[in-house]
């Protein structure tokens, strides 16, 4: 079909779905559960009504957007005061003893299970499903049933676990790119570049762009329609600056974030930079969601078996939820707490996008088992956390409060 009744069908998918979303909510239904179920309808697998394929520059350009955008507002929420809160411990263990830890297993059992994929492609299976996604269960982080410091804590992890994550998958991708062009010896310097360039970059122009903002404010020069509109503008400075010198964008895009926190002092105009930044975000997410229904899940389907199946399932429960536990003990929280936070560690946005990244970097060919178990794994994730999010959340917090 023509591009513009593929436009037309992401249009009015959105205003439809927005028409109804409060509804959906209600009923345990979110927006990555109808968007990518719509793709997979809408692909090659059922109705066949677009030919649409993950590696058109279309999809990266959206895909880059969106994964600017998101480790940019990311990076804007972090405030000091969540390292003095009361979810500060928590978000911390999960961050620096869970995430690590989940790598880890992940890694391990990757071995074992799919050995013949090679040692550098498992790693990156294993780091791209590490980083969690806090939007695939939302009710979670706005359920007044779920003690406060509790959806802090799983909401902090969420928003910077993708950052973190993100220089060891660059790390990968660099090697296995290395490989593949016969430039081993050339990988080291690239990646010290990237990892480098890119922070530096990243805060002299989220510094600047805030400070600007803030004293243009102040002065009544800034109106607040272009203060919602900055975020866009900056993330996509800070990785095209990068990008033209060597450094990485993705890290840059993320380091700005911290950048506009710092030279951003007012609360008000802070919040009408994210606000706009997470509206503008969600609809990219929604896109991004389609697409992956539309091209990656036919794409991996066919590499899909039992061993795929078991691994995706690890991955959401035992290789989240074992890290969960031992980093959370001597915390003082009980059981019930730990298996709840350990199950919302659903796999979304964040490891979607760095799939395509790397699609884009190494390409799917060679690689196709450990892509398709990321592809079959926040598939599954984006029902299994979606539907469980309210019940969930209700239960538990019924348990506590009976305590």
């Amino acid at each position: 079909m023509h591009h513009h009744q593929l436009l037309i069908f992401f249009a009015l998918l959105i205003f439809v779905f927005g028409l109804f979303s409060r509804i959906a909510e209600k009923n345990y239904v979110t927006g990555p559960m109808v968007f990518m179920a719509v793709g997979i309808l809408a692909s090659s697998l059922v109705f066949n009504l677009f030919e649409l394929h993950f590696e058109m520059e279309a999809v990266k350009l959206v895909a880059e957007l969106t994964l600017m955008l998101v480790l940019f507002i990311d990076a804007t929420m972090i405030h000091r005061g969540f390292l003095h809160g009361p979810s500060a411990r928590i978000s911390a263990r999960l961050l620096l003893i869970g995430l690590p830890l989940t790598m880890l297993l992940g890694t391990g059992l990757g071995l074992v299970m799919f050995s013949s994929a090679g040692i550098m492609a498992i790693l990156l299976m294993a780091f791209i499903l590490s980083p969690t996604d806090a939007a695939l269960g939302q009710a979670v982080v706005k359920s007044e049933a779920v003690p406060h410091e509790i959806r802090e804590a799983i909401s902090v992890e969420s928003g910077l676990n993708d950052g973190i994550a993100l220089p060891p998958i660059l790390i990968c991708m660099a090697l296995l790119g290395a490989e593949a062009g016969g430039q081993e010896s050339a990988w080291l310097g690239f990646v010290i570049k990237q990892i480098t360039l890119g922070p530096i970059v990243g805060m002299i122009v989220g510094w600047s762009g805030g400070w600007l903002i803030q004293n243009m404010s102040d002065r009544g020069w800034m109106e607040e329609t272009f203060q919602r509109l900055s975020a866009l503008p900056i993330a996509i400075l800070a990785f095209a600056c990068a990008e033209l010198i060597g450094g990485n964008g993705f890290i840059s895009a993320f380091v700005a974030g911290l950048g506009v926190r710092v030279g951003i002092t007012s609360t008000a105009v802070r919040h009408q930079v994210q606000e706009f930044g997470e509206t503008l975000g969600t609809q990219f997410i929604l896109v991004v969601f389609l697409v992956f229904g539309l091209t990656l899940v036919p794409a991996a389907t066919q590499y899909w078996g039992w061993m795929e199946l078991l691994y995706a399932l690890a991955s959401l429960t035992i290789i989240r939820m074992l890290p969960v536990a031992i980093a959370l003990l001597g915390t003082g929280l009980d059981w019930r707490t730990i298996a709840f936070i350990g199950w919302f560690g659903p796999r979304g946005i964040a490891s979607v996008l760095y799939l395509l990244m790397a699609i884009a970097a190494i390409g799917f060919v060679g690689y196709e088992q450990v892509m398709s178990v990321i592809v079959l794994t926040v598939m599954i994730s984006v029902f299994a956390h979606g539907i469980s999010a309210v019940p969930l959340s209700l239960r538990y917090g019924k348990s506590v409060s009976s305590d």
